[in-house]
């Protein structure tokens, strides 16, 4: 049987295929302030599952693939084995929620891409490990709480600076409520996490 981060990338990968093929359905799927105020709500969770570009794309799945399967089993436990889904898609729509609020009469404003999820789900593991090694650019080994604080400054300086169509504030959304719904779920984290924090190991 599937594991349920594996059945999310099959998912994302099929709908972002079909729609690469499809105009209409694209448009219809990518977040859009102007069609969400018209009651089109369920593009909070659809954007998600489409990307802008194959690599795109692979970044989001691969970093989904390593850091989901890792995570998954914390969240197993709940809502009938569905917890670890959940998780996602509401990181997903959370993430999202800011740049709904600051762009909602923008009619200019488009997002699409799964980073407010996968970025939940990467910030959940280093709240498990935090000086697990991450490989930035698949090639630079760094600790995952190092890789945390540069990712949470850089996405505030590139959202600041602009000019670039993607979601920074949608990155640092997801990791935040990938860290909060973790410590609701399971408390006991938190205390791992400050324990593991202080005694590094690389």
């Amino acid at each position: 049987m599937l594991n349920h981060t594996t059945l999310i990338i099959i998912i994302t990968v099929i709908v972002s295929l079909l729609a690469w093929q499809n105009k209409t359905l694209f448009n219809r799927l990518i977040f859009y302030p102007p069609a969400v105020n018209n009651g089109q709500w369920d593009r909070f969770v659809t954007h998600g599952f489409i990307h802008a570009d194959s690599m795109h794309l692979l970044f989001n799945m691969f970093t989904l693939y390593f850091f989901g399967r890792a995570i998954e089993g914390l969240y197993q436990p709940f809502l009938l084995g569905y917890g670890f889904v959940v998780f996602y898609v509401l990181a997903i729509i959370v993430a999202m929620i800011p740049s709904y609020v600051k762009n909602k009469n923008n009619a200019s404003y488009l997002s699409l891409g799964a980073s407010g999820g996968v970025s939940a789900v990467l910030f959940a593991f280093i709240l498990l490990a935090p000086w697990e090694r991450i490989y930035l650019f698949a090639v630079i080994p760094i600790p995952a709480i190092l890789f945390a604080v540069a990712y949470i400054f850089y996405s505030i300086y590139a959202d600041r600076r602009g000019g670039s169509n993607i979601n920074h504030m949608a990155h640092m959304w997801g990791g935040a409520f990938g860290v909060i719904a973790t410590i609701v779920l399971e408390p006991k984290v938190l205390p791992h996490f400050i324990n593991a924090l202080l005694s590094p190991g690389f």
